[in-house]
């Protein structure tokens, strides 16, 4: 009888070493040029900004990762910032609920938006697009209800999490978005979970051949990023101290362009955490750069949209090569085959 072969050891992949050090030399440069540009833009003010800026993006692009992988998509993500943020303001405000009880009705708001994302998607074979579209309206309005289209300021009952940490210079909340980060990375690349989500956006049919029911894993990343959302509702409001029913317009697509800036591809099955947390780099440093600058607003969503465009442009071009590469790959090895030594 043949043993069981053992398990693979952890192999360094100097493959990712590579994108790792490619996305840090084009954030690398992208401080320099604003650093030329700017003469305010190169001291740690500059840098500790960024980074307390950044958590509630950093966290919903690394829910928004896994999203893509499965090939799916979440337009609805600034929406459900919103309404976490709006509930949260209203536990606080209106209800006068503890703190730590706003969080988790801020939470379990978005795991609601993201299941119900899930369900409806996955469950009944709706793109996701057309779901989470409707999701952005329903949401926002629920918002606006919510709040009475008014913005309610709660003060310093939520701004702990904003308030940098005495000695770190950075804030609680960018420290839990670090920890997410590293927890989605090792998520995606370390546990079977991860490689199903892989083998989804890759090939969905195969996982099905193989007796795998990729329905749950599918809801399951529709909740967790719903669940992410509400976390980056609750960074929003600690930092603005209030509760707006606007926040987060926009926010989906600078949450996809950072996703596909880290090079997560668009048609699924290739991604990674890391680099998009180096992509909301970019991103927040590109937006914090043409506001040093000058440029008008107009202008930095023309430059914004012209990055993203870009990026999946590249995106595509190395799918295509890589298809190019596999085939001519198959053609070489059956070619090979087929050449060997007649039989006997």
């Amino acid at each position: 009888m043949v043993g069981r072969k053992p398990a693979l050891p952890m192999t360094f992949r100097p493959k990712k070493l590579v994108e790792y050090v490619a996305m840090l030399g084009i954030w690398l440069g992208l401080v320099l040029l604003f650093g030329l540009l700017s003469d305010n833009f190169l001291n740690h003010r500059t840098f500790i900004t960024l980074a307390n800026r950044i958590p509630a993006l950093a966290v919903i692009a690394a829910g928004m990762t896994l999203v893509l992988i499965i090939g799916g998509i979440d337009l609805s993500v600034g929406s459900v910032l919103g309404l976490c943020g709006a509930v949260v303001g209203l536990a606080l405000v209106n209800f006068h609920l503890p703190f730590w009880a706003a969080i988790l009705l801020g939470l379990g708001t978005g795991f609601v938006a993201g299941t119900l994302n899930g369900l409806v998607s996955v469950g009944l074979g709706i793109p996701s697009f057309i779901v989470t579209l409707g999701m952005l309206e329903i949401a926002r309005g629920l918002a606006y209800l919510t709040t009475h289209s008014q913005t309610k300021y709660i003060g310093s009952a939520v701004e702990g999490l904003a308030t940098p940490v005495p000695g770190l210079a950075v804030s609680p909340a960018f420290l839990i978005a670090v920890v997410v980060i590293v927890v989605g990375q090792v998520v995606l690349s370390r546990t079977v979970f991860g490689r199903y989500l892989v083998a989804i956006g890759t090939n969905e049919q195969a996982v099905r051949l193989a007796g795998i029911n990729p329905k749950p894993a599918k809801i399951a990343v529709f909740a967790l990023l719903g669940l992410l959302t509400g976390l980056g509702g609750v960074f929003y409001t600690s930092r603005l101290g209030s509760s707006d029913p606007n926040a987060g317009v926009g926010l989906e697509l600078s949450a996809i362009a950072a996703v596909v800036i880290g090079g997560t591809s668009l048609m699924g099955g290739r991604g990674s955490v890391t680099n998009t947390f180096f992509g909301v780099l970019i991103i927040a440093t590109l937006e914090a750069g043409l506001a040093q600058v000058g440029a008008s607003e107009p202008t930095k969503r023309v430059i914004t949209g012209v990055v993203i465009v870009v990026a999946v442009i590249l995106d595509a071009w190395r799918h295509h090569l890589t298809g190019k590469n596999f085939s001519l790959f198959k053609q070489l090895f059956s070619s090979t085959q087929s050449s060997g030594p007649p039989h006997s």
